[in-house]
């Protein structure tokens, strides 16, 4: 393996390993602790929470706002896909021309969505005002990876150097910036699922 190569891996031992503890640390805060008596199940609660609560319907944030929120799926899911293909990438010299023509296709339409949500942020003054500089970084390191991917399932060479620069960029970023919330995601709808699980609030009751 190249040099370049080995500086990825290194940063993906580090990512993984700050995440791990940020996975542990969340363990051993534990539960939310609330005194009142339950008034429903927390079980159930967790389950809506990861299931019927994150239906575009039901979030105000999601529904009115359609085209982002579609977009964003697509932007995350070529992130999903863009991982992935770095993981094989260390197994799989060559993919099939029709795997690879369809993840270049797939990451074509993840890149410009990650761009449009970019635009967005930053042509919108409210959005503006709520941003900082780790929401810009966040979204210009992952739409240069899933650039990156692309150059690197269809041009052989030394965009090989680039991309995995991409990705030792990405990787370090990761565990310092806000793309943890890969981690705190699944703790904070544990958390909403427990609290209003509890309380009765979740799931709704069925009108009558």
């Amino acid at each position: 393996m190249n040099w370049f190569q080995w500086l990825s891996l290194i940063a993906l031992v580090v990512c993984l390993g700050i995440l791990f503890y940020h996975i542990i640390r969340l363990i051993q805060l534990g539960s939310p602790e609330d005194y009142a008596a339950p008034a429903g199940s927390i079980r159930d609660g967790i389950k809506y929470s990861i299931t019927g609560a994150m239906n575009p319907k039901k979030k105000e944030s999601a529904y009115l706002h359609l085209p982002t929120y579609t977009a964003g799926l697509i932007y995350h899911a070529g992130t999903f896909l863009t991982i992935l293909i770095f993981l094989l990438s260390f197994f799989v010299r060559n993919f099939p021309d029709l795997l690879r023509y369809f993840m270049m296709g797939f990451l074509l339409l993840s890149g410009i969505s990650g761009m449009g949500i970019l635009i967005k942020r930053a042509s919108k003054r409210i959005m503006r005002r709520l941003s900082n500089i780790d929401d810009y970084l966040s979204n210009l390191l992952v739409t240069i990876f899933q650039i990156a991917t692309i150059l690197y399932l269809g041009i052989e060479g030394p965009d090989a150097f680039f991309y995995y620069l991409a990705a030792t960029l990405l990787l370090f970023y990761i565990p310092v910036g806000k793309l943890k919330h890969m981690i705190y995601f699944f703790a904070a709808r544990y958390h909403l699922g427990w609290f209003y699980g509890s309380r009765g609030t979740w799931p709704p009751k069925s009108r009558l």
